[in-house]
């Protein structure tokens, strides 16, 4: 894909991923609460929308601060976020973040991803969903989705995730850092899948290089 081809790429995801229902994180983004945010963006890490959804709903509807959360039973709040996956890990996650946010930060959730790589069990894709939707700060979001579809837009070449962010900082257009993840988490849930992407119904085909695709639909 040439460079220049990104912004009717943009145009165009914007317009598709209308029918399908947008990212949890994104939908607890509108709350404009960064704690939820970041809470609801680690349930998230390899379970699917649909459960981190209910999870992060019954969660919220019982303890919404880090001061409750943190003084939850770890056995209670294993029980509010199953079946997230790896629901026990993440409870004591949880626990271990919210003390963390009381003691080194007044109870509240750092705006930098210096500080919120501090925290356990929060990588780059969290950190940069945290500054991006819970504080509308510049950042790049990069999971499983984002660093397939870039590259098989050939938009970047690159091997991991963290490469991608590296790549995408230094090429994506500024203006489309926030919006980026969220246009192509739906579209790669939806559309541009891993194994046979419906490249047949696929509105940005034109300018897609179809990278390391073997088998499509």
């Amino acid at each position: 894909m040439k460079d220049e081809q990104i912004h009717s790429v943009i145009k165009t995801l914007r317009r598709e991923i209308k029918q399908w229902a947008p990212p949890v994180v994104g939908v607890v983004a509108e709350s404009e609460d960064p704690f939820l945010v970041l809470i609801s963006t680690l349930l998230s890490l390899r379970t699917k929308d649909a459960v981190t959804d209910a999870a992060s709903k019954k969660l919220f509807a019982a303890a919404k601060t880090p001061k409750a959360i943190a003084a939850l039973d770890t056995l209670r709040l294993e029980k509010l976020i199953y079946p997230v996956c790896f629901y026990r890990v993440k409870a004591r996650t949880l626990k271990n973040v919210c003390g963390l946010l009381l003691e080194r930060h007044g109870g509240k959730v750092p705006d930098t991803l210096e500080e919120l790589l501090e925290l356990p069990g929060v990588g780059r894709k969290t950190a940069n969903l945290t500054v991006t939707l819970g504080f509308g700060k510049p950042g790049i979001c990069v999971d499983i989705h984002v660093h397939r579809i870039s590259n098989r837009l050939g938009y970047v070449k690159t091997k991991t995730p963290d490469e991608t962010e590296d790549a995408l900082r230094a090429k994506l257009p500024k203006k489309y850092w926030l919006e980026y993840n969220d246009l192509l988490v739906p579209y790669g849930q939806n559309l541009c899948q891993p194994v046979s992407p419906w490249c047949s119904k696929c509105a940005i085909r034109p300018a897609c290089r179809r990278v390391g695709v073997t088998r499509s639909r």
